[in-house]
Parts: C-alpha cells; structure tokens; sequence
C-alpha cells in the first residue's frame, strides 16, 4: 500500500511543534492513530513506526514535545520531562493539541482513534484517557504511570502496557500501582512484562550518551511492536 508524508507544525506548551503525519494509500476516511515518543523526543525511530503503521492503512500522527527538537542530553531532557510528567494537565494539554491536528485531518474517522505512546509520549496518552477523550484503545511502552485519585474511571477503553522486568524508572512497586489504579477503575487493562529488559528496551540505540537502566532489547522490542499492532488489529481495525 502507498502512503505518504508530511511535517506538520501546530502550538503546544507554549511551543511551535513539528509532528510527523502519515497517511496511507486513498482518500477514504481511515481508523488513525496519536502516537507520542520517549521523552528524548521525536526521531526517526517514532517516524518510522508511524510509516509502518501508515502501510497498514492507519492515519498517524506521531507528535512533538519540545518544539522540534531531540534532547539527546539526559540531564536537559531530564529537566524538561521530570516536571511535565508531574503535571497531568500539561501532559493533557499537549495530547490535546496533537490530537486536535489529527482530527483536523480530512483523511481521519475522527471516531475511531488510539493513543499509542512510548516513555513520556505513553504517559501522555493514558492523560488522555483519564480526562475522558474517546479513543478505541490507549497503547503504552515503558509508561506504567499512575494518574490523580479517581480519574482513570474515566477510561473507556482497553488498555495495553509494556515494560521491561528489569526496567529501574518504572520498578515492580510501579507496575504494581499501575495495575491497581486500572483494576480499581474497572478498566479493561492488560500489561506485558518483557523478561531481562531495562527502560527504552524498544528504542533502537541513535548515538547519544549511555544512561544507565536504559538499553535496547532487539528479541523484545520486536515483540512489543507485535503487541502493538496486535492491539490496534483488536481495537481498531482498519476495514478496506
């Protein structure tokens, strides 16, 4: 299937932000996907996916979160992350604002989107759910985190979580309270433990420094791109 790209900018957070959309082959309406990064921010790697998932004819936004740029230092990244992922509505908001451009789309069913989100891009979409935006699945690789008391009642749909065994940023007492705040709220939630892996086990090495706990699993991150698109073949099925 054809498909095609394009960058697209748009204002979140106070900054000017460079999403990469992909559209599949046609000009129907298709099931579309939000798909967020880690927190080093958008890269090739995020871009890639979105194409992959575009071929299997999926709408996909795959969004910005530092205004277009790649932190590849830690402690830069470090200190922009560790205050957003303490600020639910900030997190909202910039989910918000990259799935109002997917909406805008000609080519998106605006009522059949996920949320799929690696690190800090899956934290911001499980926000989405627990402020109660309707999506058909919400997808998240190395984000088990946990939201404000109550709000993920607000979750209406099922939800997937990946994370590495070995994973030091999100440990067992993590996932623990993960899956308590989802089975509390009645969630339709599944989580995947990936034997040996540390945090960012799926993101493929792009040249910046080591940090320790972070390293790639290749046997797993293929795994978890197959959990993925399994869910999105159980959620959002793409109808030709």
């Amino acid at each position: 299937m054809t498909m095609a790209t394009r960058p697209v900018e748009y204002t979140a957070d106070g900054l000017t932000m460079i999403g990469h959309l992909a559209l599949p082959g046609g000009t129907d309406r298709r099931p579309a996907v939000l798909l967020g990064p880690e927190g080093v921010g958008l890269s090739d790697v995020e871009r890639r996916r979105a194409d992959a998932l575009a071929e299997m004819g999926y709408v996909v936004l795959a969004f910005d979160l530092h205004g277009g740029r790649y932190l590849a230092d830690p402690e830069e990244m470090l200190a922009r992350c560790m205050p957003l992922l303490g600020d639910p509505d900030r997190m909202r908001g910039i989910g918000r604002a990259a799935l109002d451009v997917l909406r805008a789309e000609p080519r998106t069913d605006p009522d059949r989107i996920a949320a799929l989100g690696y690190g800090t891009g899956g934290a911001i979409g499980l926000e989405l759910g627990r402020d109660g935006v309707d999506l058909r699945a919400i997808g998240t690789v190395n984000a088990v985190t946990t939201g404000r008391p109550g709000e993920a009642a607000r979750i209406r749909c099922p939800v997937w979580a990946g994370v590495g065994s070995e994973d030091p940023i999100m440990p067992p007492a993590q996932r623990n309270a993960f899956t308590a705040e989802m089975q509390g709220a009645g969630v339709d939630w599944r989580l995947t433990v990936y034997g040996g892996a540390l945090h960012a086990f799926h993101h493929p090495p792009v040249g910046h420094a080591t940090v320790p706990g972070v390293d790639y699993h290749p046997r797993h991150a293929q795994r978890a791109w197959r959990d993925v698109v399994d869910l999105l073949t159980e959620c959002l099925p793409v109808t030709q």
